[in-house]
């Protein structure tokens, strides 16, 4: 049972007095939309699964009645590793059915993540596939099952493999077993959800997230955007971070509307999977419209039938971007939040055009947003300082981390959220950078996001990462990590666009050659001419084929340092 949650008793009765917060769980939620149409079609994916609300219903209450058998219940843990299927929401309303919390990891993670996450949470059933994209799942749970000691239930879904050994498989739960027909019952303020950050920097905290936070936040998402009914939602993002869950599957569930899920993005099969389903409104990283854009630019004719609002998460929107959805019809929204407060600021999509790229949003209603200084102490608008937010949405901690709790999460219920930014006097913020990003050159602070952003347009320039160079003198330095343009790319301007990681590499348009990459001295000539400030200029360039970055299109900076540790080694 998880019972160290992090809630202001303050708080909780000013949410619920004002609406914010309600008696419902998600399992309640789930339970009268699948009452009012069950005929309806809930999800569908790329590999030709289709389920109405009614199957999903059947098949999960299948599901969870082996759950109870096995002894499982309110507060237990139960790990799920899927692909981006639409059977993962058999198992993710099975869950939620017997009271349970969720915990979703991603589908890359082997037999020595698997170990170290299932004993981190104390999961105490583990569902999967029996074998999905070159993965043996199945061999692979075996192999650690006796490593969990917690473990006491595992079922594997015999979609792309039958079953090799003696697990039961999804097809036999719903032979043996009738269906649960009404949720367990637990608190709405319960944990229903544990997701690992998504952080630039070591292992991922487990945040935790409870019915009341996520209903919230997908109530505010879907109301602010004007979502419906008639809404199809496409989702390529894994299902293992709140994008890929929340948006892609709580958000149409509570509108009553339709998920398309996509296993592997690709953007040309994603343009023709949208189109054939109708698909209305997507969110992800701002990575897959970017690439679906450059599909477009080179194929005459394509077109997004039905899409007209992407909202963009991960990274600031670049003008130039909003610009070339625009010709298509497509509306670009920045929503900004983390897997701790999700999301909690966003541009009202009347906004957009006006905009244009300059403010990362405003809080959704009922949601408090300051900018403090290093003394915790707000700042004068226009000033730059940390991001810190408050509200109905905000996680209730890091499970079995009371002490990093505690310094993200002050007893009022404000988190800091280690990003830079700055409000103007409409209540405006824009994000600018982290805090960890901050280059300390001579004593001064430089923004690494400010250089990268003041770099987009380069000759020559595909992507571009900067961090902090050890200097004995300064203390740091500013290094720049540079991919290089593709040789049918360099005369036009590139964005800083980096791929989120569990996705493949976008389909090239062309068949595109590698240019010779910017030299030091063109990068310097090219910020030179744009007036940018010579505090800013790189003082040392590395050469590398890609940026890491999290799921969300976060730069793994951390990487990048141990990649310049090492090379300044070897010099």
């Amino acid at each position: 049972m998880i019972d160290d949650l992090k809630i202001n008793d303050e708080l909780k009765g000013r949410w619920y007095a004002e609406g914010y917060w309600t008696p419902d769980t998600i399992a309640d939620i789930w339970q009268r939309a699948a009452v009012a149409h069950p005929d309806r079609e809930y999800v569908c994916d790329d590999t030709g699964s289709r389920l109405t609300y009614g199957e999903v219903d059947d098949k999960s209450g299948r599901i969870a009645a082996w759950l109870i058998a096995k002894g499982v219940g309110p507060g237990d843990v139960v790990t799920l590793q899927f692909p981006t299927w639409a059977e993962f929401c058999i198992a993710y309303v099975a869950v939620l059915k017997v009271g349970g919390v969720v915990h979703p990891v991603p589908r890359n993670y082997n037999d020595v993540d698997l170990e170290y996450a299932m004993n981190l949470v104390g999961t105490r059933a583990f569902i999967s596939p029996t074998f999905s994209h070159n993965t043996d799942y199945e061999a692979q749970i075996l192999s650690v099952r006796d490593a969990v000691p917690t473990l006491a239930a595992i079922a594997v879904l015999d979609k792309q493999a039958p079953s090799h050994s003696d697990l039961p498989t999804f097809d036999d739960i719903y032979r043996r077993f009738e269906p649960v027909l009404e949720p367990v019952a637990v608190s709405a303020d319960s944990v229903a959800c544990i997701l690992p950050t998504s952080g630039t920097t070591g292992k991922p905290k487990q945040s935790m997230l409870t019915h009341n936070n996520i209903l919230f936040s997908e109530r505010a998402f879907t109301g602010e955007l004007g979502r419906t009914e008639a809404d199809v939602m496409f989702m390529p993002s894994p299902l293992n971070h709140a994008t890929g869950f929340f948006h892609g599957l709580i958000s149409p569930l509570l509108l009553g509307g339709r998920a398309v899920l996509q296993q592997d993005f690709r953007p040309r099969e994603a343009i023709a999977l949208m189109n054939a389903e109708g698909v209305t409104w997507s969110m992800s990283a701002t990575p897959f419209i970017y690439d679906m854009l450059n599909v477009l630019d080179a194929e005459e004719g394509l077109a997004f039938d039905t899409l007209r609002l992407f909202c963009c998460g991960g990274a600031p929107l670049p003008p130039a971007l909003i610009e070339r959805a625009a010709r298509y019809d497509v509306l670009l929204c920045e929503i900004y939040g983390s897997t701790e407060s999700c999301p909690h600021v966003f541009v009202p999509p009347e906004k957009c055009a006006e905009w244009d790229g300059a403010w990362s949003g405003v809080p959704f209603a009922g949601i408090e947003v300051k900018v403090i200084d290093e003394n915790g102490q707000e700042v004068p608008r226009g000033a730059q300082g940390e991001e810190i937010s408050r509200g109905p949405h905000m996680f209730v901690g890091y499970l079995n981390e009371r002490d990093r709790t505690d310094r993200a999460l002050t007893d009022d219920g404000w988190f800091f959220s280690g990003d830079l930014c700055y409000m103007d006097e409409e209540g405006r913020i824009r994000i600018n950078g982290r805090k960890k990003e901050v280059i300390i050159r001579g004593g001064e602070n430089i923004s690494a996001r400010e250089i990268d952003d003041d770099l987009i347009g380069a000759p020559g320039l595909a992507n571009s990462a900067t961090i902090g160079m050890p200097d004995a003198r300064l203390g740091e330095r500013i290094c720049t990590f540079v991919v290089p343009a593709a040789e049918a790319e360099a005369e036009q301007p590139a964005t800083e666009m980096p791929l989120p990681e569990d996705s493949p590499a976008p389909t090239e348009a062309t068949g595109a050659t590698e240019a010779a990459p910017p030299t030091q001295d063109e990068l310097i000539a090219y910020l030179k001419e744009r007036h940018v400030a010579k505090r800013l200029w790189p003082e040392r360039i590395e050469l590398i084929d890609e940026i890491p970055v999290t799921a969300t299109g976060k730069v793994k900076r951390f990487i990048l340092a141990q990649i310049l540790k090492e090379r300044m080694e070897a010099e």
